[in-house]
């Protein structure tokens, strides 16, 4: 059993992370803004706190004694780059106080690459303020790649992802390019996002890199 930590578990990728570390034996801690307005995440082998995962001392105290931590962290309400960028450097700090070595972050889709050194967010017509989204939210990933984190942003597809499928427990995994996706395939889902995240969260499959998945 590992005693794994979900920073954003009152989202649609964070609820899916806890329930499917739950069932699979892992103990965890949910972490939220306002645990009242999440009381649906707490149960069996799960602690619902409240945290800030912006504050580097909220992130050790929260994260002490555990074995991972997974961030599906999102703000509507903050600039993307503020945002992205205080988290990633609460996380590195917090974590190395807290002795807590692997982080696991849920990465945005349309900074994966369709050619080398070519993002989604890099066409001409892509919309500029999904672009500044997608670039603040991927400004993580050189804090991260500065640190001494045992990390891997799992990134899924720049489309919508379903959040009523059921899980299959089956999905792929590549590099930091978009996956080909066979026409009519159905949309990825939060459920089979949240078992590529718990399987990095436990069985380290991949370190210090940015991982697609499908």
């Amino acid at each position: 059993m590992s005693r794994i930590v979900v920073f954003g578990a009152g989202g649609n990728a964070g609820r899916k992370a806890v329930a499917e570390a739950v069932s699979r034996g892992h103990a965890v801690t949910a972490v939220v803004r306002d645990p009242g307005r999440h009381e649906g995440v707490r149960g069996h082998g799960v602690t619902l706190v409240a945290g800030d995962v912006t504050r580097a001392e909220n992130v050790a105290a929260v994260a002490a004694g555990h074995d991972a931590v997974i961030s599906t962290v999102y703000r509507a309400d903050v600039p993307a780059d503020e945002f992205y960028t205080s988290a990633a450097d609460a996380l590195v700090a917090g974590l190395s106080q807290a002795g807590v070595e692997r982080l696991v972050t849920v990465g945005i889709g349309t900074a994966l690459e369709v050619a080398p050194g070519v993002a989604v967010h890099d066409a001409p017509d892509f919309p500029e303020e999904y672009r500044r989204f997608s670039v603040g939210h991927s400004s993580e990933i050189a804090i991260l790649a500065g640190s001494g984190l045992d990390w891997v942003v799992v990134t899924p597809p720049p489309v919508f992802l379903d959040a009523e499928a059921e899980r299959t427990g089956v999905y792929r995994a590549g590099g930091g390019a978009v996956l080909p996706v066979e026409e009519g395939a159905p949309a990825f889902s939060y459920a089979d996002l949240a078992v590529a995240l718990v399987d990095e969260a436990t069985e380290r499959r991949h370190t210090r890199a940015v991982v697609a998945v499908a």
